[in-house]
C-alpha cells in the first residue's frame, strides 16, 4: 500500500498532538505511560516527536485515557489554527 505524503497541515497537527501529550505526561516516564496505554514506548516516542503525525484513533484514545485527557480536549488542542491565522467560514 502506498501512503500519500502528508500535507503541511497534517504535519503541523501531528506536532501539536506530540507537544500536547508531552505536556500532559509531565514528569511521568515515557515507558510507564506507554505500557499503561498498551502501546510500545517507541510508538509513544514517535508520536510525541511528531514522526507519526496521523496515529490510529485507538492509540490516541488509550494514551489520552492514561493521561486523563478527554478526547474532546485532544481534538480541540490539535485543531487550533496557527497563531495569526483564522478559520474561514
Amino acid at each position: 500500500m502506498v501512503r500519500l505524503p502528508l500535507s503541511p497541515a497534517e504535519v503541523e497537527r501531528g506536532q501539536r498532538l506530540g507537544a500536547l501529550l508531552r505536556r500532559a505526561r509531565g514528569e511521568r516516564s515515557m515507558l510507564e505511560t506507554a505500557l499503561d496505554a498498551g502501546v510500545s514506548p517507541e510508538t509513544l516516542r514517535k508520536i510525541e516527536s511528531g514522526r507519526v503525525a496521523t496515529p490510529a484513533f485507538s492509540t490516541i484514545a488509550a494514551i489520552a485515557d492514561v493521561l486523563d485527557l478527554s478526547l474532546d480536549e485532544v481534538w480541540i488542542a490539535i485543531n487550533q489554527p496557527a497563531r495569526g491565522r483564522r478559520l474561514v467560514s
